[in-house]
């Protein structure tokens, strides 16, 4: 009989168990009675595979289940890394294909072609596509770390340019000119510095005015982001409830260098409360990082973990790894977590019942980013207080007033049919968050904040802060430059209001931190130095500009303590008013940014984690948490 023959399909006993797996694992004494009994509870109230209880929560091998089916099946279980699959064969199917339906062509033999799967109870259910690309096939058996393996082995080098372009080309920055931005930049300055030589004065008071009408639009934004966030709505303030059936959830954790960070990582993602069956956590490392590799090769990661290694390729970013990690995922939610996070335990719960409330609009879900190590200097103090308005005021009130929100870098979470319609990051965007919720609004999805809070490490040293906030607003430059590629399709995408919200968002941001050292000229007037701008004021136009001074600086102060009262961190109120030596580091920040979009406008500054961290960030192991 051939290895490779059909399942023989008679009338078996009436058994106990009803899952053919589970049955011959407890015959052969693979597995007890009651596990068996346990695993099929399980998968039949969470609407998974038997084979997957068994893997996840009660350690059966993932050898010892395809051994098991290759007697069911009566085929041969055959390890693709020692004898590897022809290469031409998983290209017709595709990569990218192969790993996600987790079918692997191998071999033709006698004029068909071996495919092998990790799922052959699944194996029917691809029998068109199968038959559409191969006409005739024969099924083996082997594992989906084996499959994963051999197509990355085989395909790497196409999987990592899939990963770099998978952005639609009108919405990524992968075209952008580095020199032809260097040219016309130049040529912008150059006539700056004309009109500064043959009319100083003017041009110094014009410069003026637009500084003083972005603080204002910038003031006016965030008093009713303020406003907004505080109002009652149904829609997105709703208390929860508990969704039907849980989804599986795929965390996508991009780690580089991370040596410092990687145990208490772990340690982090296991204190959360899901089921463990229904958890896909990818730790993404890129091939080249021996450290981080290093690292993780010494843990002894939890069935539901496992590390995806992204192959070398034209550029080393952030979204290009989630890019590539995205074909691996199993889930039907996407969420993203950086090195340093201290998610809630109960945040994937928060997350599934927000999705299951909520209409297929609702695509992204933003959580709440604060600090652990807030104490630990001024410059963390500061960037507490900055994030506690930012997610607590300023990202809600976008959010309900119906404005495009700018995501943050991590606690996101989408559908993952959504995100792969999208074409999910732009890989060679430094900000593929801020743009990707750019994409998400065109595309007519909304963005939803979740009141779940994610502890992160603030960067408490000055040079990386500012190289960390120069990647943000280079980022936020390219971003704004590509969506505004053709400004009248934004218009009929977005609509008026959101179309002038990315204005204000995007180029006013980056133009207020610019032109920010024009605001500090006017500090010089109280010490009685004379000022350009007044010879051209009235007394009427001066005092105006002074309660436009005065009024933007308390309304920031109060956003901030209300912030902060929300965040129950009313202890950090009193340093809110050392933010006016705070910003200015971001001034900085945008000219070595605008600078680096001539330069290295790709280039990904890293940010080092664990350099900061307090004792009592460093938790010790907990139970294991509560499963459903």
């Amino acid at each position: 009989m051939s290895v490779f023959s059909e399942i023989q399909t008679g009338s078996p006993p009436a058994p106990v168990l009803g899952d053919p797996l589970a049955r011959f694992l407890v015959d052969v004494g693979k597995l007890t009675l009651a596990d068996a009994i346990a695993a099929e509870k399980i998968a039949n109230e969470s609407n998974q595979r038997v084979a997957d209880i068994l893997f996840h929560r009660f350690a059966i091998a993932p050898l010892t289940i395809a051994d098991a089916y290759t007697t069911l099946y009566q085929t041969s279980l055959i390890d693709p890394c020692k004898s590897p699959p022809h290469r031409s064969l998983v290209m017709q199917l595709g990569p990218c294909r192969a790993i996600q339906s987790g079918l692997l062509p191998w071999r033709e033999m006698g004029g068909d072609t071996v495919v092998l799967t990790d799922k052959p109870d699944q194996f029917e259910a691809h029998s068109d596509l199968l038959a559409n690309t191969f006409a005739r096939v024969r099924m083996g058996i082997t594992t989906r770390a084996h499959i994963e393996a051999a197509v990355t082995s085989a395909c790497a080098g196409d999987m990592a340019a899939f990963a770099e372009t998978k952005a639609p080309s009108a919405q990524s920055c992968r075209t952008w000119n580095a020199k032809r931005t260097l040219t016309h930049g130049s040529g912008f300055l150059i006539a700056l510095l004309i009109c500064m030589v043959i009319t100083p004065f003017w041009t110094f008071n014009a410069l003026c005015i637009c500084a003083i009408m972005l603080l204002a639009l910038n003031t006016a934004l965030k008093i009713a982001a303020a406003i907004a966030s505080q109002r009652a709505d149904s829609a997105s303030d709703a208390v929860e409830n508990e969704a039907g059936i849980l989804p599986k959830i795929t965390l996508l954790v991009p780690l580089f260098r991370e040596t410092a960070i990687t145990d208490h990582l772990l340690i982090r993602l296991q204190e959360i409360d899901y089921p463990r069956e229904l958890m896909d956590v990818c730790l993404v490392t890129e091939s080249d990082d021996a450290t981080t590799r290093k690292a993780l090769g010494k843990a002894t990661l939890p069935t539901w973990m496992r590390p995806i290694i992204v192959p070398q390729g034209t550029l080393r970013t952030k979204p290009r790894a989630l890019n590539f990690a995205l074909d691996f995922a199993q889930g039907s939610i996407i969420g993203v977590y950086d090195a340093e996070d201290a998610p809630a335990p109960d945040q994937l719960r928060v997350v599934a019942a927000r999705f299951a409330n909520r209409g297929p609009e609702v695509a992204c879900l933003q959580g709440v980013l604060d600090y652990y190590n807030d104490k630990t200097n001024w410059l963390t103090r500061c960037f507490t207080v900055e994030y506690a308005t930012w997610f607590r005021i300023v990202l809600p009130g976008l959010a309900k007033m119906g404005l495009v929100v700018p995501l943050g870098g991590t606690t996101l979470f989408f559908r993952r049919n959504v995100l792969e319609a999208l074409g999910g990051w732009d890989a060679h965007n430094v900000t593929e968050d801020a743009d990707l919720g750019v994409r998400l609004a065109r595309a007519g999805y909304r963005t939803e904040l979740i009141n779940t809070v994610t502890q992160e490490e603030a960067n408490g040293r000055f040079w990386p802060w500012v190289k960390q906030r120069s990647r943000w607003l280079k980022g936020y430059a390219i971003t704004y430059a590509v969506h505004m590629r053709a400004p009248r399709k934004l218009w009929r995408e977005l609509g008026p209001k959101r179309f002038w919200g990315v204005q204000l968002l995007f180029a006013g941001t980056l133009s207020q931190f610019v032109l920010a050292p024009l605001l500090w000229s006017f500090w010089l007037i109280p010490f009685g130095f004379a000022h350009p701008f007044l010879t051209i004021l009235s007394p009427l136009g001066f005092w105006t500009l002074v309660s436009v001074f005065f009024f933007a600086e308390i309304a920031n102060f109060l956003i901030s303590a209300i912030a902060l009262r929300i965040a129950g961190k009313t202890w950090l109120i009193k340093w809110a008013i050392t933010l006016q030596f705070y910003f200015p580091l971001a001034a900085i920040a945008a000219y070595k940014g605008l600078i680096e979009l001539a330069w290295k406008p790709f280039y990904w500054d890293k940010t080092m984690h664990g350099v900061l961290l307090p004792t009592d960030a460093i938790r010790p192991p907990q139970p294991p948490p509560h499963q459903s």
